[in-house]
């Protein structure tokens, strides 16, 4: 009798699955929770945050596509899968909060500003894209997106592992900087799933580097 074999693939479609439970529970966290919290305010570190995350995100799943299109490795389209399936899916949350708590999905504020103070990132000007070295941290740069697109084969695969990490290393500072800030339950459930879920992502990048000869960014963690 034939003993199935565990393929790299079961054990991260387990991951996805896990991720999506948890972006449904989050969901009906929402509803539970809302009486007991109160609606957020328009200048509340939740709104801040699910408006800034989502923006985030958005840019993650861009260089994952590009990474996708780019790459025959089997590893890093199912790692890029992941991450445009499992941001998507936490991208809309984030904006039918914003829409539960009667909000704009684009505020007035500039973005960051939430997070002013408590991690060391400074609000930047209102519709900044947030390129690497301003206030919304990780992000990539115009000219690294392009030099992205443009890239092909191995050289593809190392810029987007190196550029995502630094992404991710961005996106757990937001997460940790949003459960420094708030209680609030079903968005301190999200921003801890994000913290673990990217941590994991980031050894795994970070192996897969080393697998290519090559090493991370400088680490923007402090």
């Amino acid at each position: 009798m034939d003993v199935p074999v565990e393929t790299p693939a079961r054990p991260r479609r387990r991951t996805l699955i896990v991720t999506v439970c948890v972006v449904v529970a989050a969901a009906v966290a929402a509803l539970l929770f809302a009486g007991r919290y109160g609606t957020p305010s328009d200048a509340s570190p939740e709104a801040g945050f699910a408006r800034d995350m989502a923006f985030h995100h958005a840019q993650a799943v861009e260089m994952a596509f590009a990474a996708r299109d780019a790459t025959k490795d089997e590893r890093l389209r199912s790692l890029t899968s992941d991450i445009i399936i499992t941001q998507t899916a936490q991208r809309g949350m984030f904006m039918a909060w914003l829409q539960q708590w009667g909000l704009n999905q684009a505020g007035e504020r500039p973005r960051m500003a939430w997070m002013a103070g408590h991690g060391g990132h400074a609000a930047g000007a209102p519709g900044t894209a947030g390129a690497s070295g301003t206030a919304m941290p990780g992000m990539a740069s115009a000219a690294e997106l392009e030099r992205l697109r443009q890239a092909t084969g191995k050289d593809s695969e190392i810029l987007f592992l190196q550029l995502m990490i630094r992404h991710h290393e961005g996106g757990v500072q937001m997460a940790d900087g949003l459960l420094r800030l708030s209680d609030r339950e079903e968005v301190a459930t999200m921003a801890r799933n994000i913290t673990q879920g990217q941590s994991g992502e980031i050894k795994l990048m970070t192996d897969m580097l080393r697998e290519r000869g090559a090493t991370p960014l400088p680490t923007i963690l402090d």
